[in-house]
């Protein structure tokens, strides 16, 4: 009988430990690129890519962290029922900023359209746009925010297309880290 309660408990502890995990996730947190990743970004060189490549021109000049990578989900930016644009949260570890990120399509940019666009990271205690980049009458392909400082603190990417003479904004985010 003791031993099938110290197995009970045991098993119950186990159980807790198992719920409570071995650490908190944050917003900041999240996996290091994997080497497919690290291989695939190695790969496309100073390119940008609809997967996110920090190391891509445009990322560096961005200042972003060269170890960024994707947390949280892929979101859509959608005019109508076309797809216009795919919105990422980026984390990197060695400077512990996040990054949002935006990549327009190609079937949109065919169009010919300039439009104004703001790529950030939504904080929401802050229930504000952190390390927000806009960009005015653009036709370029991919956008990456300014660093945010938003590591310790619940977070979702977040881009917004301006279409002139169109009748709203067209905008979304990415799941929320905390």
């Amino acid at each position: 009988m003791r031993r099938a309660r110290m197995t009970l408990a045991a098993t119950v502890a186990g159980a807790t430990l198992s719920l409570l995990g071995t650490g908190m996730a944050s917003a900041g947190t999240g996996p290091a690129p994997t080497p497919q990743q690290r291989a695939a970004n190695d790969a496309a060189g100073t390119a940008g890519t609809e997967a996110g490549n920090p190391l891509s021109a445009v990322a560096s000049a961005a200042g972003v962290c060269s170890d960024a990578a994707q947390i949280g989900t892929t979101e859509y930016i959608y005019r109508g029922t076309e797809t216009i644009a795919s919105v990422r949260q980026f984390y990197s570890a060695s400077c512990d900023k996040n990054y949002g990120y935006v990549w327009v399509w190609k079937s949109f940019l065919d169009q010919n359209i300039n439009f104004n666009l703001t790529v950030g990271v939504w904080a929401y205690e802050r229930n504000a746009l952190v390390g927000q980049r806009t960009l005015f009458n653009t036709h370029a392909q991919e956008f990456w925010s300014n660093a945010a400082d938003t590591a310790d603190e619940c977070t979702s990417g977040d881009g917004t297309i301006n279409i002139p003479n169109y009748p709203e904004p067209l905008h979304t985010r990415t799941s929320k880290r905390c």
